[in-house]
């Protein structure tokens, strides 16, 4: 196997892509929030209020799970529940200003961690390449 074959090539990349992700969670200050929180309020946060069975399918865990998973963001006020507009039956969560604080403060340190490793670790050549190979993951991404 080469290292430009498609299956070296599809291991490879999911184990860097993988590590980088690590890093970065490593460099955030996560504090008390577990993965799932994190993604849950980030999902609050970019995409806006929403009901638990949405929340449920989007992150792929049972409703059952997602309600435990907001009663503790709820539980330290990162999130907070409203009346449903249109069915009485059901709730709609959002962040709350506190919830948007600590994401944005996530983000801003793995950003941090990564603008400083670009320009500690790669050279000018390097961050062109990277540039470049950042266009074709965004091609790969795309559905």
């Amino acid at each position: 196997m080469t290292p430009h074959d498609p299956t070296h090539l599809a291991v490879d990349l999911a184990g860097v892509v993988t590590q980088l992700m690590r890093r970065m969670r490593a460099a955030s200050s996560q504090g008390a929030l577990t993965p799932s929180q994190r993604a849950v309020l980030s999902r609050l946060y970019n995409e806006g209020p929403t009901t638990t069975a949405a929340l449920a399918r989007a992150e792929l865990v049972r409703p059952q799970s997602m309600r435990m998973i907001l009663a503790a963001l709820e539980e330290q006020e990162l999130v907070e529940r409203a009346p449903h507009p249109t069915d009485g039956r059901q709730v709609v969560f959002s962040s709350t200003e506190r919830g948007r604080q600590a994401i944005a403060s996530v983000r801003q340190a793995k950003q941090s961690w990564l603008l400083d490793a670009l320009d500690t670790r790669l050279d000018a050549d390097e961050r062109r390449t990277l540039a470049e190979a950042t266009d074709l993951l965004k091609r790969l991404v795309q559905e």
